[in-house]
C-alpha cells in the first residue's frame, strides 16, 4: 500500500515539476503574455482590471514562478504533492485498519472466520469512514457508503481472482 501511494505520489510530484519548468520557461520567453495571462485570471475572479494587473505586477515582481504555479496551475507549497508523507501516511492508515480484523482472527474460531473476517471488514470499513468524514466535516453517510462500497467491491474481485485461480478456500 505505501509503495503503490509512493510511486502515485511521485507521479504527481513529476508532474507539477514538469508543469512548473514549463511555466519558467514561459516566464522567461514572454513575460508580457504571462502577466496578461495572470491579469486575465484575477478578472475572471472578481477583480476590476486595474486591480488585477496591480496584483498581477505585485506578485511577479515578488516571485513571478510562484504566482503562475499557485493561480495559474495550482500548485503551492502547501498543496504539493509529497511522496514520502504519503506513504508513511499510507502504511499507516492500512496498519491501522488491518488491525481490527486481525483481532477478529485471534477471537473466533477457524471454521467462521472467511464470513466474519469479510463482515467484520466491511464493519470497520464504514466505521472508518465514518471517522475519517467527522474528521474533516464531510458527509457521514456518503463517505461510509463509499468506503463500504469500494471495500466490498475489491474484496468480491479478490474472492473471483482467488477463485479464478484455484487459490480460494
Amino acid at each position: 500500500m505505501a509503495a503503490g501511494e509512493y510511486v502515485s505520489v511521485s507521479t504527481q510530484a513529476d508532474t507539477e515539476k514538469a508543469d512548473l519548468a514549463r511555466e519558467k520557461t514561459e516566464l522567461a520567453d514572454d513575460p508580457v503574455q504571462e502577466h496578461a495571462e495572470l491579469t486575465a485570471l484575477y478578472v475572471k475572479r472578481g477583480l476590476d482590471e486595474n486591480l488585477a494587473l496591480d496584483v498581477a505586477s505585485q506578485l511577479m515582481a515578488h516571485d513571478a514562478l510562484a504566482a503562475h504555479g499557485r493561480d495559474e496551475l495550482g500548485i503551492s507549497d502547501t498543496l504539493a504533492a509529497k511522496p514520502v508523507q504519503a506513504a508513511f501516511a499510507s502504511a499507516a492508515t492500512f496498519a491501522a485498519g488491518a488491525f481490527l480484523p486481525l483481532l477478529v482472527v485471534f477471537l473466533l474460531p477457524a471454521s467462521a472466520l472467511m464470513w466474519y473476517v469479510a463482515g467484520s471488514s466491511l464493519f470497520f470499513l464504514a466505521l472508518l469512514g465514518l471517522v475519517a468524514a467527522r474528521a474533516g466535516g464531510s458527509s457521514l453517510l456518503a463517505s461510509a457508503m463509499r468506503v463500504t462500497f469500494w471495500g466490498a467491491l475489491a474484496m468480491a474481485l479478490t474472492a473471483g481472482v482467488g477463485a479464478l485461480f484455484g487459490v480460494a478456500a
